[in-house]
């Protein structure tokens, strides 16, 4: 079976972009690994799948899967890509994409500068939601690790995150801490770990260790957690400029019951064609 790819990327958290529309795709997890490994595959933090929506008002599904083979329901520096690839491939001319994924639908929109803006929803803090093995909602939650014990905030971007406060990101502890996180039995979905470091009100830099991908150089749904997190402490105003390794990104939140607003660049690098 040969398929063909397009290779992306925003801020550098890179993905293979699939048309599974005019394409019969179906693809096992091993078959995920082999494209995501760099040395032997494509290379990438995870694929995404272009599909038939089931929503009458939709124009695609947006599938995601992590570097080793896993199905997870959001990703937001993919969604900026998804929708460049739906653009380039002209699979869609509007200014504005609306496309299902498992988390609920994302409103996608091109903006006059070439950036996208992406609604993420309303994000999600209460335990069950997130999901969080604690019974009672908090700003803060604590954490015993193998070698310490860690405060973090928790919420659902359609994903579940957790969010470490630190004072200089270049020297957090992202794979040993965020290793151990990640699998936490506070999380029964795992669980991707930002660690944050604020800046002053209006701007942070972050890196995230992404769940079934270790850490990426930018992590869009990160982003946005880091953002609400910080809101909810009272240490950020409502538009925030994030730093990641990658690059930046704006979010914008206006606070309980209002969606996420991420804007920020989607790349393509090369077009190709794999053999399984």
């Amino acid at each position: 079976m040969k398929i063909s790819f397009t290779k992306m990327h925003g801020l550098g958290n890179d993905f293979v972009v699939i048309d599974g529309i005019n394409q019969q795709i179906q693809l096992t997890a091993s078959q995920i690994r082999f494209i995501a490994d760099r040395h032997f595959g494509v290379g990438c933090d995870q694929l995404l799948l272009v599909e038939k929506p089931f929503s009458d008002n939709a124009e695609f599904k947006y599938r995601i899967f992590n570097a080793d083979g896993s199905e997870v329901a959001q990703c937001g520096n993919g969604a900026r890509c998804f929708a460049r690839f739906v653009r380039d491939k002209r699979l869609s001319n509007n200014d504005e994409i609306v496309v299902d994924t498992d988390a609920g639908q994302l409103v996608l929109r091109f903006d006059t500068e070439g950036l996208i803006t992406v609604n993420m929803g309303v994000p999600r803090h209460q335990p069950a939601q997130i999901p969080l093995n604690i019974a009672e909602p908090a700003k803060l939650y604590k954490a015993k690790l193998a070698e310490a014990e860690v405060e973090f905030a928790a919420v659902s971007m359609g994903n579940p995150h957790a969010i470490i406060q630190v004072d200089d990101v270049a020297i957090a502890p992202v794979a040993t801490i965020g290793a151990q996180l990640e699998c936490h039995e506070l999380f029964p979905e795992r669980a991707n770990i930002g660690f944050m470091q604020i800046v002053n009100r209006r701007q942070v830099k972050l890196r995230v260790y992404e769940r079934g991908a270790a850490e990426t150089l930018a992590c869009g749904s990160g982003a946005c957690a880091a953002v609400v997190a910080g809101i909810e402490q009272g240490l950020l105003e409502h538009d925030v400029q994030v730093g990641l390794p990658g690059g930046e990104l704006k979010i914008n939140w206006l606070g309980r019951g209002h969606p996420v607003l991420m804007t920020g660049p989607a790349t393509s690098v090369f077009e190709g064609q794999i053999q399984l």
